[in-house]
């Protein structure tokens, strides 16, 4: 017998797909299911869906009497704009105000999916019905049964006898049950009344009434907390509590208790308007039972970032810590142990086209025995640019600072600089040409420069040329079957800086620079401005690139060096030879899951190896990968550097996951850190424990920091799926002293 159709208008199908949206959101697990679970998650297809306001009944047998009910029967069929409804048989009355459907029913959204034995809807009172439910949340694998499901316009959402979890039927090794779960309209939140946790067929919890999120708006209430265990804190405890203050602003209160050390308070602050963004943090911990003398330690942080005006930019980050060892013994999640300085910088910036203004105040607190770094109180900059012809730019930088120091015997200094500079840039995408000219001016006044060789007035003008010009070829072929093209760019550059004696002057802002490739055509050997190096070189650098049919790089290789036609006269950048280090860099996309990396700088005099770093990588998914790396320095602050590392994630079976890393110090033949983690995954649960040994870089009283120190922990992590968590194995490669990263430039 044909199906026959008809037209209805079923309001409450649609009201009751936006609150099943909202059931959900606060439950729907955003991992990916795993390959070994049993059942996939319930999607949903709306191409069968009905265009806005239109309904389509389709059944084996319909009988309409008097326009005022139709009786539907044998495979039911009911299909609105939003919604489907299956059933055996069916029941329209008052010209579809009211459906009742039974007999296998099965209601479907683009949120939720119930099979039930009946439903019942009426759009006069905006009410759906349903019982003896077993409902699956789509895209997701969240599932449940409940006695009752009920909407209405009075009492919103409200679900009866309701159980909920994420693991496959049959092998449900976590679930919730409740007597009641219900969602009021206009409400952000949805509330639980008798609540029990079971881990198998055991309850271990039970709470008699809580609420929980069920939108994006923030709510009050606790967040998961962190649990570890290590050497320096003992058994660590922390459970964060968040107060929605109001829509702009809140509060995170995060009591944490340590079994060596104490009971800490971390609070963090957050203010944000519409045109500004402030933090402000607070660390607390009293009378510490694990120091001597049981001190009181607090760290603090205050940030922001707005604009106040057209243009106008304003921004504050402002650190400090009680003592030295404060983040080695506590941690922080903003600075790390190996840091030496903590900021305390403000600045003013204004942008344009043309103008960029900037004000800075910069300051640093000191960790441990190191120099004192000059403040800069403040320092202004300006950088204006201005189109003259078409192939004509002047550019002006400029640069008004005052440096000071905590020493009372240091000198301090007045700087004022300006660079004008004329342009001719030329660009085409065969390759490029730019020829300029400055003149470099900068002034001094330095104080306190008695007993010294400084000078209390300098100023210094240098004139300085460059011209730089590069090519592009590119060359089609193909190789083994495959289309490539390899591109070939040669790079070269002639620099010339007049020279002046710079001896009288003080180092405020600068350092040497390290060099790569790159930082061959910087044409300054140092950073900013007390030393400017004379130069009379040319630059000769080359790339070669071989690009796949989709102009993705197989590899790329770059090869730079510095050809000095005259020797360098700022004492301070005396140079070795008449060349620079040789640079290269390579990178190489072996196949679709090997890669390698490696750069390096070679002193042309000696030919030994001033810097490298080589990394060797196969990565065929988050969770697969093996990485080998080695770092070298021949010199940094008067130390060689020369360390291994190995990082890897590997699935051991379909559930078990290690994480392991290890560097070793090849110079001092001891490890740095080791790491090493097991994650168990099911369908709808995860454990993982993580065990850790690193140089904890204390320092002792005198500010000397120890390189023998050692910190050791263990940590334990459940992850309950569809319960907030998102932990994973990729999550934990990411955490401790070095971490995991991809150094290469391959895009």
């Amino acid at each position: 017998m044909k199906k026959t159709c008809a037209s209805f208008l079923l309001a409450a199908i649609s009201s009751s797909s936006a609150l099943a949206q909202q059931s959900q959101s606060s439950s729907q697990d955003s991992q990916e299911q795993p390959a070994f679970c049993p059942v996939p998650a319930v999607t949903f297809s709306s191409s069968k869906l009905m265009p806005a306001g239109q309904v389509k009944v389709e059944a084996n047998r319909t009988e309409i009497i008097e326009r005022e009910v139709a009786l539907f029967s044998g495979n039911v069929d009911i299909i609105s704009d939003s919604a489907t409804i299956r059933a055996d048989q069916a029941q329209i009355n008052n010209n579809g105000q009211q459906l009742f459907a039974k007999g296998d029913v099965v209601y479907e959204d683009s949120q939720v999916h119930v099979a039930s034995d009946s439903v019942d809807v009426d759009s006069t009172d905006e009410s759906l019905t349903m019982s003896n439910t077993i409902y699956h949340l789509n895209n997701s694998t969240g599932r449940g049964d409940a006695s009752t499901i009920a909407l209405n316009a009075q009492d919103g959402l409200v679900l009866k006898d309701v159980s909920f979890t994420t693991c496959p039927e049959g092998g449900e090794e976590w679930m919730i049950r409740a007597s009641e779960i219900n969602i009021r309209r206009g409400r952000p939140w949805g509330e639980a009344k008798h609540t029990r946790f079971y881990l198998g067929n055991v309850p271990v919890f039970y709470m008699p009434y809580f609420a929980f999120p069920i939108s994006n708006q923030r709510q009050t209430g606790f967040l998961f907390p962190k649990i570890s265990n290590s050497s320096n804190t003992g058994v660590d405890y922390e459970q964060p509590f968040y107060w929605n203050m109001a829509p702009n602003y809140d509060l995170t209160l995060s009591p944490r208790v340590m079994s060596k050390r104490g009971v800490q308070l971390k609070t963090e602050f957050r203010h944000m308007s519409a045109d500004s963004y402030s933090q402000l943090n607070l660390e607390y911990l009293p009378q510490d039972n694990d120091m001597a003398g049981n001190p009181d330690r607090y760290f603090y942080r205050i940030s922001h970032e707005g604009f106040f005006a057209d243009n106008w930019m304003a921004s504050v980050n402002v650190n400090g810590i009680s003592d030295d060892n404060y983040i080695v013994d506590l941690g922080s999640d903003f600075y790390n142990r190996a840091d030496t300085h903590l900021f305390r910088t403000g600045s003013i910036n204004y942008f344009s086209d043309e103008l960029l203004f900037s004000v800075h105040v910069r300051d640093f607190e000191i960790i441990g025995d190191y120099p004192t770094t000059y403040r800069a109180l403040p320092e202004a900059k300006l950088n204006y640019e201005l189109p003259l012809a078409k192939y004509l730019e002047l550019e002006l930088n400029s640069e008004l600072a005052w440096f000071d120091s905590k020493s009372a015997t240091a000198p301090t200094a007045m700087r004022f600089h300006t660079a004008p500079t004329i342009r001719v840039p030329f660009q085409r995408q065969w390759g490029e040409f730019s020829a300029e000219a400055s003149v470099l001016n900068t002034y001094y006044e330095q104080d306190h420069v008695e007993n010294t060789d400084l000078e209390e007035t300098v100023n210094r003008t240098l004139t300085q040329g460059k011209l730089y010009g590069a090519l592009y070829f590119e060359n089609e072929d193909s190789w083994f079957g495959d289309n490539h093209t390899m591109t070939l760019e040669p790079r070269v550059q002639y620099l010339y800086t007049s020279y002046e004696d710079q001896s009288g002057i003080g180092f405020y802002d600068t350092t040497l620079w390290l060099t790569d490739v790159e930082g061959l055509f910087r044409g300054q050997d140092f950073t900013g401005l007390d030393r400017i190096s004379d130069n009379n070189e040319v630059t000769v650098a080359l790339t070669s690139r071989l690009l796949d049919e989709t102009n993705r790089e197989q590899f790329v290789l770059s090869v730079g060096q510095i050809f000095y036609l005259d020797d360098n006269r700022v004492t301070s950048a005396i140079r070795e030879g008449n060349r620079s280090a040789l640079a290269a860099e390579f990178d190489w996309r072996m196949t679709d899951d090997w890669f390698f990396h490696t750069d390096f700088q070679i002193a042309t005099e000696t030919d030994k190896v001033e810097r490298a770093s080589t990394t060797f990588e196969y990565r065929e998914s988050s969770n697969k990968l093996i990485q080998l790396t080695h770092r070298y320095v021949r010199e940094l602050s008067s130390e060689r550097i020369d360390q291994v590392g190995l990082s890897a994630a590997w699935p051991l079976s379909d559930r078990w996951q290690l994480v392991g890393r290890t560097y070793r110090d090849l110079d001092r033949n001891r490890s740095v850190e080791n790491y090493v983690g097991f994650q168990y995954e099911s369908c709808c649960w995860a454990i993982q424990i993580v065990a850790q040994r690193q140089l904890s870089n204390r320092y002792a009283v005198d500010g000397a920091q120890s390189i023998d120190e050692f910190d050791s922990g263990i940590s334990l992590n459940f992850i309950f799926k569809g319960m907030g968590s998102s932990g994973t194995s990729n999550n934990m490669l990411s955490n401790g002293l070095f971490g995991y990263r991809q150094p290469y430039s391959l895009n």
